[in-house]
């Protein structure tokens, strides 16, 4: 590009500069040292052209850059999230769940029941964890980095109200054994009135 817009103030300039053979009267006649100073005009235009169109490449890459770097940091930020809600849930069914379970409210046909509940969701945190080490481990389905923070994000949310889900369950059942030790202490209370 430089180099066509050299050569076309080149050959602008000598075509004002020699006058040709022409010899007609009333010829007007021109400043040379003017399209001199045009022709250098020009030339330091393209040469300024050509930085500038340097630098917006340079603006571009780095552009591109920095968007890959914020998506890897939504992806980090997404898989802490992921990890933490997935502890969360491990330690609210360890805690919960034997607590649940050890309840004399229980009764023995509703153990399996409810330990199937809670291992579903477990299940299903656990097959989510693999999923997202294979998008991570792998180029999985050649994702860009975008659509692995989206799908990431999509994680998380669900790792969320998995957590919710168990607290859900937990409250449930909890509200359960309350009702059945209140409803066991009025059946079960001395009448000596």
């Amino acid at each position: 590009m430089k180099n066509k817009i050299f050569t076309l103030v080149l050959a602008l300039a000598f075509t004002f500069i020699m006058p040709g053979r022409a010899t007609a009267q009333g010829m007007p006649v021109y400043d040379n040292t003017n399209f001199l100073s045009l022709a250098k005009s020009l030339i330091e235009s393209a040469k300024q052209t050509s930085q500038l169109l340097k630098t917006v490449d340079f603006l571009r890459q780095q552009k591109e850059n920095l968007e890959k770097v914020n998506n890897v940091v939504k992806q980090l930020q997404a898989v802490q999230e992921i990890t933490k809600n997935n502890q969360r849930l491990f330690d609210l069914v360890r805690e919960d769940l034997q607590e649940i379970l050890n309840s004399p409210y229980i009764k023995p046909e509703e153990i399996n029941r409810i330990s199937e509940s809670f291992n579903s969701i477990i299940q299903n945190s656990l097959d989510d964890l693999a999923f997202i080490d294979q998008i991570l481990s792998s180029d999985y389905l050649k994702m860009t980095d975008a659509e692995r923070a989206a799908i990431l994000k999509e994680k998380e949310i669900q790792s969320k109200e998995m957590v919710s889900e168990i607290q859900l369950k937990t409250q449930r059942y909890r509200d359960i054994i309350s009702f059945r030790e209140m409803q066991d202490k009025i059946n079960n209370r001395e009448t000596g009135f």
